[in-house]
């Protein structure tokens, strides 16, 4: 199931999600243009979020950004490939815009940051002691799962299509919003538990993407106080 839009107007122009989008292709297309692998690895460990350099100060003999807590925002800007940034993306498109629209641009930025930066901790806790405490960590996943959790909150009862493919068919389903995020969260949920304390499986550190979501339905209630008269 792969949302692609929701039937959820904004009073505003969602500038400040826009500009994010923006952010993390300038991000990726810039990394995608330096010459050869190498130096594209070696911006990795400098910028993404090395959990052993955060938590214990280890340098893995490259140059690695100091001091490496800014690695944790920095991190948020980066990207593996095209799907890990395209599907980050298309969820932020979807849902931001709302929650941007609810608590304001400011407050959404800070959000956004703040859920980024407790999708992470989480991470760097599950990971603390790991072998797998020396590979960088990166993307936006985390961060947007923050706004899928406040969009959760805010708006259970919002429309969200989503195409379902059956096999050699491709289907367009409309359900509740606290459907589609409720069965994403239970995935990443039990995906966390089956690669076993915070490793990532295949790739992906599906505990920041739980403590991310966490987070968003926390926070919410700070950054955004009182409901919208659209909310129900």
């Amino acid at each position: 199931m792969i949302p692609y839009r929701d039937d959820n107007p904004t009073r505003s122009f969602p500038v400040m999600t826009i500009l994010l989008i923006i952010a993390n292709f300038v991000v990726f297309l810039y990394q995608a243009t330096l010459p050869g692998g190498r130096a594209q690895l070696a911006f990795v460990y400098q910028y993404a979020a090395v959990p052993a350099h955060i938590l214990q100060g280890v340098n893995l003999g490259k140059p690695m950004l100091e001091p490496a807590w800014l690695t944790i925002f920095t991190a948020m800007f980066m990207h593996g490939g095209w799907l890990h940034i395209l599907g980050n993306m298309l969820f932020l498109w979807i849902f931001g815009n709302n929650v941007e629209d609810n608590m304001g641009k400011v407050k959404f930025i800070i959000f956004y940051l703040t859920c980024g930066f407790a999708a992470t901790a989480v991470q760097l806790m599950m990971m603390a002691g790991s072998p797998a405490a020396k590979v960088p960590m990166l993307g936006a996943s985390g961060t947007v799962a923050g706004v899928l959790g406040a969009y959760l909150i805010k708006f259970p009862a919002a429309r969200v299509r989503s195409l379902v493919f059956l096999g050699f068919f491709v289907t367009v389903i409309s359900l509740p919003a606290w459907i589609v995020l409720g069965f994403w969260f239970v995935l990443q949920f039990f995906s966390a538990a089956i690669s076993g304390m915070g490793e990532a499986t295949g790739g992906v550190a599906y505990f920041a993407h739980v403590g991310g979501f966490i987070a968003g339905m926390l926070l919410i209630g700070l950054f955004a106080p009182r409901r919208s008269r659209r909310e129900s």
